[in-house]
């Protein structure tokens, strides 16, 4: 019996039909021909019946897919026959597949996910997950598709990452892989498995001065400090107690100096609520002097350098600290403590009216419900009170900053 496949030759098919002589179709067996054009053109063709149809699968181009390469395409759809499996709709499906991995890449999901987030975040905490995600993990990363990413190399990746920002990396990470199942672009329940990837750690507090003669030695040495945008801002920081991004990026329209107060918009509040600051007589006065560097631009502090933001980015402060000696003891959110820990201890403030000038989230949902106090003209009392401590620190002798109540 002859064999039914394997009818042509690679030497025939070089010679088979010039341009212009007419279309032809020569049969290799098994359903397979190369269709010859009369342009010379030449195609790779199977013919084969699924379920009752006639069907024909493109196997490709003649000589980009070779004789040997043809019949071997031939072979894996006669399998998939065999198998019930129809090889069209399988080139289909493989067809999508690769166009779901190449819509996939990581890059370019890592900014939609950061894209749907921006709406619901705080500008601080988007520029955060902004920060690590472009500066760290996307680098990393960016020849992976999010479809077929494996948990190995994420923690690679995360693992490169620097101890102080490898933690929210795997966050940020895992927020990205969420989404993409959601979006369908990763199979459902392909989580990443990365408990165990970074060493475990003590989590320590912020650093921050909390008692009279530390902070004394911060508040001298910001008082000190030679650049005098840097300082200013410290200097806002230390009277207000607001989180160091909310100081570098603060703009003149939310300041009014004749009442005294600094409205925060809401959406630059990591809880996304409106925050009303009252600035003692000092902070006014400080803001006052910035008129001189930075009146009819938008940013009360401008940025020092050529950076991507107009402000002054919130690591210079902490640059500064660091500089005048506090590398591990006084921090720029260390002011935060500061305030509540010795306005309270020292000056018998009440907890209520702190945390109120904290923007901190009250506790429980009954207390966010029903709670509603903001405290305000006992917070502008308590922020001029603490202003006016801060000056009699500066005043004192460091053998008598134990006197100070």
């Amino acid at each position: 019996m002859a064999n039914e496949t394997d009818k042509l030759t690679a030497l025939s098919i070089k010679t088979l039909a010039c341009a212009g002589a007419p279309a032809r179709k020569h049969f290799d067996g098994g359903g397979m021909y190369l269709d010859v054009r009369a342009n010379g053109s030449r195609y790779w063709r199977m013919a084969y019946r699924f379920a009752g149809r006639e069907r024909l699968l493109a196997l490709g181009v003649y000589p980009e897919v070779g004789l040997a390469e043809a019949r071997r395409r031939r072979e894996e759809a006669r399998a998939q026959l065999r198998n019930g499996t129809d090889p069209l709709a399988a080139k289909a499906d493989r067809k999508t597949a690769d166009l779901r991995v190449a819509e996939a890449a990581f890059p370019k999901v890592a900014a939609a996910w950061l894209a749907h987030k921006q709406t619901g975040w705080a500008e601080e905490t988007y520029r955060k997950a902004a920060y690590v995600t472009n500066t760290y993990l996307v680098p990393a990363l960016r020849r992976q598709s999010i479809t077929t990413m494996k948990s190995k190399d994420a923690a690679h990746a995360i693992q490169g990452i620097p101890p102080s920002l490898a933690r929210k990396a795997r966050q940020y990470l895992c927020g990205i892989v969420n989404y993409a199942i959601q979006e369908e672009l990763r199979d459902d329940g392909r989580l990443l498995s990365l408990r165990g990837v970074l060493p475990r750690h003590e989590k320590g507090h912020i650093p921050a001065a909390t008692d009279p003669a530390s902070l004394r030695a911060v508040v001298k040495a910001i008082d000190e400090y030679q650049i005098p945008v840097t300082r200013a801002a410290l200097t806002l920081a230390l009277l207000t107690a607001q989180r160091p991004g909310l100081v570098a990026a603060a703009e003149w329209a939310e300041f009014n100096l004749v009442d005294a107060e600094w409205s925060i918009p809401a959406r630059k509040m990591k809880m996304r609520k409106p925050h009303l600051v009252p600035l003692p007589r000092q902070a006014v006065e400080q803001l006052q002097r910035m008129l001189a560097w930075t009146q009819g631009r938008k940013y009360v502090f401008p940025a020092l350098a050529r950076q991507k933001t107009e402000h002054l980015h919130r690591d210079t402060l902490s640059k500064a600290l660091r500089e005048m000696g506090f590398q591990g003891t006084h921090a720029t959110h260390g002011f935060r403590t500061a305030l509540r820990t010795i306005a309270r201890k020292r000056l018998g403030i009440d907890s209520d009216v702190l945390e109120a000038q904290l923007a901190h989230a009250k506790r429980g949902d009954v207390q966010q419900a029903y709670d509603r106090t903001e405290f305000t003209d006992a917070r502008r009392r308590v922020m001029q009170e603490w202003a006016n401590y801060l000056d009699k620190l500066r005043a004192m002798n460091p053998h008598d900053i134990r006197r100070v109540a």
